[in-house]
């Protein structure tokens, strides 16, 4: 399992699985968002706004994942 946040986008991710393979988006909330793999599998959860939604500090360790800007 890999959990990832970016502070500026403000989206925790959680993968679940991590085989590469094609994935549909289902929507559950206006905030949660999964990911489905092969056979049904929930592959990977988006959580929108999570610093609303979610106490990051318990989510240890976390990865953070903020892209490099163009210089």
């Amino acid at each position: 399992m890999i959990i990832l946040y970016n502070d500026r986008t403000d989206i925790l991710y959680i993968r679940l699985d991590d085989k590469k393979q094609d994935v549909v988006n289902r929507r559950l909330s206006e905030d949660i968002v999964l990911d489905i793999g092969e056979e049904d599998r929930i592959i990977g959860i988006e959580i929108l706004d999570a610093s609303k939604n979610v106490t990051l500090e318990k989510l240890l360790p976390v990865n953070y994942d903020i892209p490099k800007m163009p210089v």
